[in-house]
């Protein structure tokens, strides 16, 4: 399949593309949202010569050939870019198949466990724990992240007391049958995250997310080789090379690569297999809902070292704005705690056209 056509729609936060196949097949897919609109102008100039005309069928081999070209731009943005590219490829494969992406990657469609996750810090613990009964109650989940430190903090909390006092006080509230799980975003170096994990361990948590600055992994390593909790990471990395070093010594005990971050479901792919050759589980981050759950519930239903649990985000317009009116219908509907992927063709969604019609459209083409 030769790509022809590349379309971008996108606002600051979100970033929808559409490729256009020479048979005439489309795909959706999505860049990484935070400046998307940044992100689809890279794609435009730094990933559209290079991919348009030529063969997708090996993606992996055409995605390294981007890098190899863009060597002097080996960060974020670019990987950002090839996410849009690639998750449009795998959409525009589902159609043409007339299978859903994740049998394409090997599984089926069904049921995925979720965990609700809070992305704030400007709450109480008593707050927070209210809010996770109502969701246990009303949604039926059975497993509950919240938010530890201040993000980037240098060792600074949110409040002071705010992680002695969250730690305990869900556990409490939310009782002994749920699954608890705790980000730290970069905050500690390695005494003080090891003491919180200490108290992580006592209150019967089982999974300490990026305990330290994500950049230093032997002070991750030191935190996981101190502790029993899982210690998990990976979301910000977009190198492979990184993915192997921080797999080989074993910096964590589950990855948690972010499709989008990464660069797609191809180089996402990649990660899994890497992890899964050193008997690492793979829990992928996917902290919001524009399409990027949607790719990771794809992905968890077919590879065979899937963690326990899909990211579902519990944050609406008031956090969240912009992702509200993106899909027609709701494909994140959860019962019983949780999500489902369904047997339609590619992702199985279709974007809103209102938000199409307000966002800001380019298009590189052959010719």
């Amino acid at each position: 399949m030769k790509i022809t056509t590349i379309e971008t729609f996108a606002t600051r936060y979100v970033g929808f593309v559409r490729v256009v196949a020479e048979d005439g097949t489309e795909g959706w897919g999505q860049v990484s949202t935070y400046n998307s609109d940044i992100t689809s102008e890279v794609l435009h100039r730094q990933l559209a010569p290079h991919v348009l005309g030529r063969d997708t069928t090996d993606l992996d081999d055409l995605l390294d050939l981007v890098g190899e070209r863009e060597h002097k731009f080996p960060g974020s943005y670019v990987r950002r870019a090839m996410a849009g590219f690639d998750t449009a490829i795998w959409d525009a494969r589902g159609k043409r198949a007339g299978k859903p992406v994740v049998e394409l990657l090997g599984g089926t469609p069904g049921r995925i466990r979720a965990y609700a996750s809070s992305m704030k810090r400007d709450i109480t613990p008593a707050d927070e724990a209210i809010r996770f009964k109502r969701l246990r109650d009303e949604k039926g989940f059975d497993a509950f992240k919240f938010r530890l430190g201040a993000e980037v903090g240098r060792g600074q909390d949110e409040w002071p007391g705010r992680t002695e006092e969250i730690i305990p006080t869900i556990r409490r509230e939310l009782g002994p049958d749920v699954d608890l799980l705790a980000d730290a975003n970069s905050c500690f170096a390695p005494p003080r995250a090891i003491e919180v994990g200490r108290l992580m361990e006592d209150n019967g948590l089982c999974h300490y997310e990026e305990p330290c600055p994500y950049w230093e992994l032997e002070q991750t390593k030191e935190v996981a080789d101190a502790l029993d909790i899982d210690v998990t990471g990976g979301e910000q990395d977009c190198d492979l090379t990184i993915w192997r070093r921080m797999i080989d010594m074993r910096a964590v005990d589950i990855v948690q690569p972010d499709v989008c971050y990464l660069g797609g479901i191809a180089r996402t792919l990649r990660v899994c297999r890497m992890a899964a050759a050193a008997g690492l589980p793979v829990t992928p981050h996917c902290a919001n809902l524009s399409m990027v759950t949607l790719f990771t519930m794809h992905l968890l239903r077919a590879i065979p070292n899937a963690g326990k649990y899909l990211e579902f985000s519990i944050e609406g317009q008031d956090y969240y704005p912009w992702q509200e009116g993106l899909f027609l219908g709701d494909p994140y509907r959860i019962e019983d705690g949780h999500a489902t992927v369904t047997d339609a063709p590619g992702w199985g969604i279709e974007i809103d056209p209102e938000w199409l019609a307000r966002s800001e459209y380019k298009v590189s083409s052959l010719g």
